[in-house]
C-alpha cells in the first residue's frame, strides 16, 4: 500500500486544475497566454479572479488529499511526508503535461499545512507581508519558502521534514529562477 499512496499522491498532483479550468470553460489553454505557467497566479490573470480561486483551492487540495488520505493508507510514519512530496512533484513534473507543470507554492503550502501548521502559518504570514508591499506573487512565494523552511528547522521538526521543506525551498527558488530576473530588472508582474 505504501508504493500505492506514493503513485496516487503523484497521480493527484499531476492534475493540472489552472489549465484545465480554463479548457473547460474558456476555451483557453492558459500556458499561451501571461507567464504560460498552470498555476493559480497565472489562472487568475488569464482567466478571472473566481476561476483563479476555483484553481488555487483545487491545487491546494491536491496536497491535502496526499497527505491526509493518501498518507494514511499504509503504517510507515513518513509516508504523509513521502505522499506529499509525490504530490508538489506531480504538480510541477505532471504526467498529463509531458512532465512540465506549475511552481509547487500553492500544493507544497497545503502539504505543510498539514504536517506542520504553525511554521506554514509563519509562512503565510510572510507571504502576505510580502505580497502587501511588493504586489508580487512571486516576491512573497519565494519569501514564504524560505520562512517556512527555516520554520520547520527552528521549530525541531523531525529532521526528515526538515531535509524536506529545505529542499522543497530551494525548488521553489529555482523554478521562480525566471520571475527573480524580472524582479532584479524590475519588470516583474504584480497583482
Amino acid at each position: 500500500m505504501t508504493y500505492l499512496a506514493i503513485i496516487l499522491s503523484y497521480l493527484i498532483g499531476s492534475i493540472p486544475t489552472g489549465l484545465w479550468l480554463g479548457l473547460k470553460f474558456r476555451g483557453i489553454d492558459i500556458r499561451q497566454y501571461g507567464s504560460k505557467n498552470i498555476g493559480a497566479t497565472n489562472t487568475m490573470r488569464v482567466l478571472g479572479k473566481k476561476l483563479g480561486a476555483i484553481a488555487l483551492a483545487g491545487d491546494a487540495a491536491k496536497g491535502l488529499i496526499a497527505v491526509l488520505l493518501f498518507g494514511r493508507l499504509a503504517p510507515w510514519q513518513y509516508l504523509p511526508l513521502a505522499c506529499g512530496i509525490a504530490a508538489i512533484l506531480g504538480h510541477t513534473a505532471s504526467v498529463f503535461l509531458r512532465f512540465r507543470g506549475g511552481k509547487g507554492v500553492a500544493t507544497g503550502g497545503a502539504v505543510f499545512a498539514a504536517l506542520a501548521p504553525i511554521p506554514t502559518a509563519i509562512a503565510v504570514a510572510a507571504f502576505a507581508a510580502v505580497l502587501a508591499l511588493t504586489r508580487m506573487v512571486s516576491a512573497g512565494s519565494i519569501v514564504a519558502a524560505i520562512v517556512l523552511a527555516a520554520s520547520v528547522i527552528g521549530f525541531g521538526a523531525p529532521w526528515p521534514l526538515q531535509a524536506a521543506a529545505a529542499a522543497i525551498a530551494l525548488f521553489v527558488i529555482y523554478k521562480h529562477r525566471a520571475n527573480i530576473a524580472r524582479i532584479l530588472r524590475n519588470q516583474e508582474n504584480k497583482i
